[in-house]
């Protein structure tokens, strides 16, 4: 996607609304009583989500104007089939029928030929796992895949990984305001713990020089492994305040350390 880029598809995006979660909950209200007017309504408050979403993929060479219009498709069916009684917010949901809709696009446009029987385990197991995440909120296994599409879990795997788009681990996987998180911060680290951190002593008074909650954030991610989103159940605060403290926290320890 070209950097910068405003008009989308004749669409401004600077001057896209933000919804409120109160007028999003409104919306669906007007919408679960057949207003026409609230989907649009709502599908318009939410491009911003799309655009998020469609940036992640900049680097396939796609046309913008293209996955826009893919994105808007995922945007389309996940509204017309979130479930408000499952109490997650609705970008939580619509994330996931967004990329997936971007990457069945790249899949059937991509100069890498995956023989058809192969692209059908794939598409199949990928509309399993989205009725699981859709029905009961939560992330397929493969084995459950695998047993919902009555084929074996190795041929699946196979399958989803000859589609498979690659990614950085420096791609945006959503943005809410200023805070990006990026796909590296959902990765676990198991190989930094604390007696290989603790060895350097220049290290340790860095980090002593950290507010407690920071210091806090830096050990549960570095020295016991854990993602942004555990640690910010763990503290009790969102994923994107965990990020904001956690790249303070590493830019001061790395003014201390002068590296």
């Amino acid at each position: 996607m070209a950097p910068g880029k405003v008009v989308i598809c004749g669409v401004n995006t600077a001057k896209l609304p933000l919804l409120t979660n109160e007028e999003k909950n409104e919306l669906f209200m007007r919408i679960e009583q057949g207003d026409e007017n609230a989907r649009e309504e709502l599908i318009k408050g939410n491009l911003r989500l799309v655009l998020s979403v469609i940036r992640r993929f900049q680097t396939a060479g796609e046309n913008a104007d293209d996955l826009f219009q893919v994105g808007c498709i995922g945007l389309m069916k996940a509204i017309d089939n979130f479930d408000r009684s499952l109490n997650v917010r609705f970008s939580t949901y619509a994330v996931p029928m967004i990329i997936g809709e971007c990457r069945r696009y790249l899949r059937d446009n991509s100069v890498i030929r995956v023989s058809r029987s192969l692209r059908d385990i794939a598409y199949k197991a990928i509309y399993a796992k989205e009725r699981i995440l859709r029905e009961e909120n939560r992330e397929a296994t493969i084995d459950e895949i695998a047993k919902d599409i009555d084929i074996e879990k190795e041929m699946v795997v196979m399958a989803l990984d000859a589609i498979a788009t690659p990614v950085s681990l420096y791609d945006p996987v959503y943005q809410d305001g200023g805070d990006t998180l990026f796909l590296m911060d959902q990765v676990k680290d198991k190989k930094n713990k604390e007696d290989n951190w603790i060895e350097d002593i220049s290290l340790k008074e860095a980090m002593d020089r950290l507010s407690e909650r920071e210091y806090n954030i830096i050990k549960l991610r570095f020295f016991e492994g854990k993602t942004q989103t555990e640690v910010a159940d763990e503290i009790a605060i969102s994923q994107a305040q965990v990020s904001r403290l956690e790249k303070s926290a590493l830019k001061n320890m790395k003014s201390f350390l002068d590296i």
